[in-house]
């Protein structure tokens, strides 16, 4: 497993109080919302606001791209990888 989907996946039990998983739990490309986890928007403002912390990045609420970056663990690692190279 790809170590920062690792630490986004940890931070994403930690953000969310999610005691009952583990990173292994969590299918790196499934669907965060619906289908998937099953996370709701609250959730998303929680984890947006976790990755802001750990890793500096740039979330616009409003930004139609953002919905696509909270897609999957797969998308928001490449979110982190592309706003460190910049």
């Amino acid at each position: 497993m790809d170590t920062l989907e690792h630490e986004i996946k940890q931070l994403l039990i930690d953000a969310l109080s999610l005691e009952d998983m583990t990173p292994e739990d969590i299918v790196t490309d499934a669907p965060l919302f619906g289908e998937g986890l099953g996370l709701d928007s609250i959730d998303a403002l929680e984890l947006g606001i976790a990755l802001k912390k750990k890793y500096q990045i740039e979330l616009e609420a409003g930004d139609s791209s953002t919905r696509e970056h909270f897609r999957s663990i797969a998308a928001l690692a490449a979110l982190v990888r592309q706003q460190a190279h910049q």
